[in-house]
């Protein structure tokens, strides 16, 4: 098992690790939901002839239930949210185990979670909209807009959204580690953030290659406010999540979790020691990893990320900044690309999320239309795998077994 410092540092990432807990038959049940709509042109994937998700017949909700379990036990999950959408078929909601150790109180569908590096897409499609609108230029260096970047005049935009600018993870940073695991109600600014990350050399110049830094959508967020002049908070809220009608997904200012909330757990701390985090302050992940959602919510929006429309068929961006976005050149992990802020791994379009305490996994597969979301309360590797991406795997090989969700761990970096 790494270091708890090596851990922490990889805390509002994209690469985890791929999981091989494989489960037997066993008894389950599956409840009906509504179908999202029709996915919009663009497939950044093209998948084989023949059916690419399996019905959720009473059979397979019975293996999916099953396959959860035995992830939970062998992983030691406190708690675990997933649904399955796919059009013409019914759903698949269903919460195992607690939210709470402590009071035994079950973990359920309608629970606030934390969902960390997913609020990267939040923070991505604000960007796009603002270049959209005519405000920047994707190729546009970050320098015209934030002072004292390194690399300023060469690093763009496009290459902060897409993880290649070369500049140094801020969440790496052991100064960085000490303080937040020392104190973790305090609050950081963005300026802070950057600046554990800018007393590091660069890794490589610009475009070289793809290495994943929190550092980029903490620039991000910050040309979001100046473009807009808005807080970045403020921008989702009027521009992206009430227009898609996702009324409890937020980015909090402070440590601002609403009821009624999954208590989250994790042994990222100073002592190594297993602590409960659903009251640390999330401002360290910020506009890379700050925001809060639902299980409803994330269905919605796992639709309208990978298709550029909100639910009500208006564009949320242009469909030509859309194929951008889905334009997700290879990365060092076999099947997966990444590109604006969003990755393609076997096929399924979407982010993952981890920061203490808080996992989660939010998918869309346009090949059948069909939207996953896992959320879970806790961070703690199982092995050195990320427990969301056993979950993701294990859901995967039954449902869609051409397209098996799955990344390779990565070094300091989930």
């Amino acid at each position: 098992m790494s270091p708890p410092s090596a851990r922490l540092r990889r805390g509002v990432v994209l690469a985890v690790t791929a999981g091989t807990l494989l489960a037997p038959l066993g008894p389950g049940a599956v409840s009906a939901a509504s179908a999202p709509a029709a996915y919009a042109a663009g497939s950044p994937t093209p998948s084989p002839p023949g059916p690419e998700v399996r019905a959720l017949t009473p059979e397979v909700a019975s293996r999916l239930d099953a396959s959860v379990r035995r992830v939970m036990r062998e992983a030691n999950v406190p708690g675990v949210t997933v649904g399955i959408w796919t059009p013409g078929q019914d759903g698949y909601v269903r919460s195992f185990g607690v939210a709470d150790r402590a009071s035994g109180r079950p973990m359920a569908p309608g629970l606030y979670m934390r969902i960390g590096s997913e609020t990267k897409t939040f923070t991505v499609t604000a960007l796009l909209q603002l270049v959209g609108e005519g405000k920047a230029g994707l190729d546009d260096p970050i320098g015209r807009y934030i002072d004292g970047v390194p690399n300023g005049d060469r690093i763009t935009l496009r290459e902060l959204a897409g993880m290649r600018s070369g500049l140094f993870n801020y969440s790496e940073d052991d100064a960085f580690f000490k303080a937040l695991t020392s104190d973790p109600q305090r609050p950081f600014t963005p300026q802070q953030l950057l600046d554990y990350s800018f007393r590091h050399p660069v890794l490589f110049p610009p475009g070289r290659k793809f290495d994943y830094s929190n550092t980029n959508l903490i620039l991000l967020g910050l040309v979001v406010e100046r473009l807009s002049g808005r807080h970045l908070q403020d921008y989702l809220r009027q521009h992206i999540t009430g227009p898609a009608g996702m009324r409890n997904t937020f980015l909090p200012t402070g440590a601002e979790f609403p009821t009624p909330h999954a208590q989250g757990y994790t042994d990222q701390t100073a002592d190594g020691k297993v602590a409960e985090t659903a009251g640390w302050n999330p401002s360290w992940g910020w506009a890379a990893g700050a925001a809060v959602s639902t299980l409803d919510d994330l269905h919605v929006w796992a639709r309208a990320v990978a298709t550029g429309q909100f639910p009500d068929g208006r564009r949320m961006i242009s469909p030509a900044l859309q194929r951008q976005r889905l334009t997700t050149p290879p990365t060092p992990i076999p099947g997966a690309g990444y590109g604006l802020g969003i990755f393609d791994v076997q096929g399924w379009i979407g982010h993952n999320g981890s920061l203490p305490g808080y996992e989660s996994l939010t998918v869309y597969l346009p090949a059948s239309r069909t939207t996953l979301v896992v959320l879970l309360n806790t961070d703690i590797d199982h092995d050195g795998q990320e427990p969301s991406t056993l979950f993701g795997q294990a859901i995967t090989r039954i449902i869609s077994p051409r397209h098996v969700f799955g990344l390779p761990a990565q070094p300091a970096a989930r």
